[in-house]
């Protein structure tokens, strides 16, 4: 027992559903007490050495410290002095506030040796370069006690060279391995798309395309020359449980709707408002990943639930890249549920607002990964609900 709460039992006091391997949701200090952590991926060339200059030099409405994750592949600067980062964990501190690490090693370790300085910064940046899967920086923040009780996983950004990225999404890796530069993407809550001057609106749009055919739920900036507004990158609260009840409801759309969405008729009446029409997901054949997004009134039977999804983790872990969604279960009153996944490790809980007395029970869930079947999710999950007439 962490907080003086069970693990299993919600803050209404409702005894809430033994969901598939978790992450526990008890926690002795609030979210919102937690110094908030941006994961930066990103490919050679996709402008985020500039980033961290610019982060670093140039820009004052932010106190950042930089985590570099494998040192020497990112020159931060050349006014440096080399001898200052030559150490494993030193900490090059700025006149704006700022301070970079080098970390060769232990990121747990690294992580604790801020802890004494953490409120002195408004974020730390993640910068892990070279790592095809942000999935193990991501757990560790689950998995150790001392990290988990002081920082926060905030969202993960994808820096993209907007100019070339789509040959790297396209490419064919050897003996069926995964392509990375899509896996970046696939993993992404927000992606920066840069060097936007070196590219036509043809090739921009191209290149948006590209990207939600892979991942649809990620939020796309665009820029030139690494010049982000941080605010739209930093303290997100994109792994928040509460923030997945934000889900977009077009991610949800069937394909076969979404397909048939441009033929249907005008709404008569000069002030009726007009269907938007929607794009037909594209299907990124060459590296089988995608989103899946399904609705499904009505409510979950808790037990079908739970072994459907420890069966499907249990079988497609590695494939399933990000889960999140909203659900309802039969028994369990008016609370709503939410969860946030990386591939088998699983945050639940209780949202912090329940159903709405006339709000219709509608639960949402999205997959994000590779070899993905939309039918079948579809299919086993609805076996998963509770028959109208059973209630």
């Amino acid at each position: 027992v962490r907080g003086g709460k069970k693990q299993g039992e919600s803050s209404s006091g409702c005894r809430s559903p033994e969901v598939f391997p978790m992450a526990s949701m008890d926690q002795d200090i609030p979210e919102s007490e937690k110094t908030p952590v941006t994961v930066v991926t990103g490919f050679l060339g996709a402008g985020k050495t500039t980033l961290v200059n610019y982060i670093l030099r140039e820009q004052n409405e932010w106190r950042i410290a930089i985590i570099e994750n494998e040192f020497g592949e990112v020159n931060i600067d050349e006014g440096l002095v080399q001898e200052n980062i030559a150490a494993k964990e030193d900490v090059v501190s700025m006149d704006n506030g700022c301070v970079c690490c080098s970390v060769r090693g232990d990121l747990v370790r690294a992580l604790n040796n801020l802890i004494p300085r953490r409120k002195d910064f408004h974020s730390i940046l993640l910068e892990t370069t070279g790592l095809a899967d942000p999935a193990p920086i991501i757990m560790t923040f689950n998995s150790d006690a001392m990290i988990q009780d002081n920082f926060r996983i905030d969202s993960v950004v994808c820096m993209v060279d907007s100019k070339n990225v789509v040959s790297h999404l396209r490419e064919i890796k050897p003996d069926d391995s995964v392509n990375e530069a899509v896996q970046q993407v696939a993993f992404s809550d927000r992606i920066v798309l840069n060097k936007l001057d070196l590219v036509s609106k043809e090739e921009l749009a191209a290149l948006r395309e590209e990207i939600l055919s892979i991942n649809n739920s990620a939020i796309m900036i665009e820029t030139e020359r690494s010049r982000v507004d941080l605010g739209l990158i930093l303290n997100q609260m994109s792994f928040s449980l509460d923030k997945t009840l934000e889900l977009d409801p077009q991610l949800l759309d069937d394909e076969e709707d979404e397909a048939a969405a441009p033929d249907q008729a005008p709404t008569e009446g000069a002030d009726a408002e007009q269907p938007k029409p929607k794009k037909k997901k594209k299907k990124h054949d060459l590296s089988q990943v995608s989103s899946v997004g399904l609705k499904f009134p009505g409510n979950f039977d808790v037990p079908k639930f739970n072994m459907f999804m420890s069966t499907l983790l249990q079988a497609k872990a590695a494939d399933i890249y990000r889960s999140k969604g909203v659900l309802s279960f039969e028994g369990q009153g008016s609370t709503k549920f939410v969860f946030q996944g990386v591939h088998e490790t699983i945050n639940f809980g209780p949202a912090s607002t329940p159903w709405g007395e006339d709000e219709e029970r509608v639960s949402k869930i999205v997959f994000i990964g590779r070899n993905l079947n939309r039918e079948e999710l579809k299919s086993g999950l609805s076996e998963c609900l509770v028959p109208p007439a059973a209630k």
